[in-house]
């Protein structure tokens, strides 16, 4: 039966192995006969086509409204100006400026404009490409360099993947608002970390997040070491489950720098991260 269910995997910081984990799950899910799609969410430095190997026959640009002014109709009023908290559009000596990159496509300037004076016209920000990595569903986004805005491109992403299936969103890195639009209706996040100083205070700015979104959730620790309790301890006092520590392991990094899934190369690895997708499946309840 397959699980029509969103888990989300991100991390608190890049670099924890938050897609080693994503995609070698899509590929356990695959194996186990689920109906399964991976989404990738890290609009702005997306590789997990690097390791999953799709097909990608759809290809969809996604725009983002910004303001164009009419200078027969506008009387530099100004209001456009009071309304915007990005100041994506400024009046200066009598004269209307305006700054696309900053623009967050809210429409108030239209609105509050009494001269109507304003329309909105689409700006290319990104593209969605989708496709198939054998009988597995797979969307990402590709982000134009230099955009400050990622939300409106992966809503995109999230939209063209759809629901019905299990679906695998590889969240952006972080704790800001990329993270938050691609995992606040996950119906699970696994949150990956290093058993680090430094990966567990990240990885309580995640937890904090995934409190207020009010999110089930858990954690994955990745590169484990022997007599190392500092992820155990960390949870422990949080009050968050462990489902599953990956150990230190150089063939999985050889694999990953070779562009390979680890669950098709180093054994025993397919075997865990099956495990854990079918505790991720039990505590979803599914």
């Amino acid at each position: 039966m397959t699980a029509q269910l969103i888990v989300a995997v991100a991390s608190g910081k890049g670099g924890t192995g938050k897609t080693t984990v994503a995609t070698n799950l899509v590929r356990a899910a695959a194996a186990m006969g689920q109906a399964v799609s991976y989404v990738d969410c890290d609009v702005e430095e997306p590789n997990g086509h690097l390791f999953l190997k799709p097909r990608l026959d759809r290809r969809q640009l996604v725009y983002v409204p910004v303001p164009e002014v009419d200078p027969a109709k506008c009387t530099a009023c100004g209001r456009c100006g009071e309304i915007c908290r990005f100041s994506a559009i400024i009046v200066i000596a009598g004269q209307v400026m305006t700054f696309a990159n900053m623009c967050h496509g809210c429409g108030g300037c239209m609105l509050v404009c009494p001269e109507q004076a304003i329309v909105e016209q689409g700006r290319v920000i990104g593209v969605v490409e989708e496709g198939r990595s054998g009988g597995t569903g797979f969307v990402h986004g590709r982000l134009n360099v230099g955009e400050a805005m990622s939300p409106p491109l992966i809503k995109a992403v999230r939209s063209a993947a759809g629901r019905g299936v299990l679906t695998i969103v590889d969240a952006p890195p972080g704790t800001s608002c990329p993270v938050i639009t691609a995992v606040r209706d996950a119906d699970f996040v696994l949150l990956v970390t290093e058993p680090t100083p430094f990966g567990l205070h990240d990885l309580g700015l995640a937890l904090d997040m995934l409190k207020e979104l009010a999110r089930p959730h858990a954690v994955v620790v990745n590169r484990a070491t022997p007599g190392n309790n500092l992820a155990r301890d960390f949870c422990r006092e949080r009050g968050v489950g462990i489902l599953a520590e990956i150990p230190e392991d150089r063939r999985v990094a050889e694999a990953y720098s070779r562009g390979e899934l680890a669950f098709a190369v180093v054994p025993g690895f397919g075997d865990r991260v099956s495990g854990l997708l079918t505790s991720v499946l039990k505590e979803a309840g599914r």
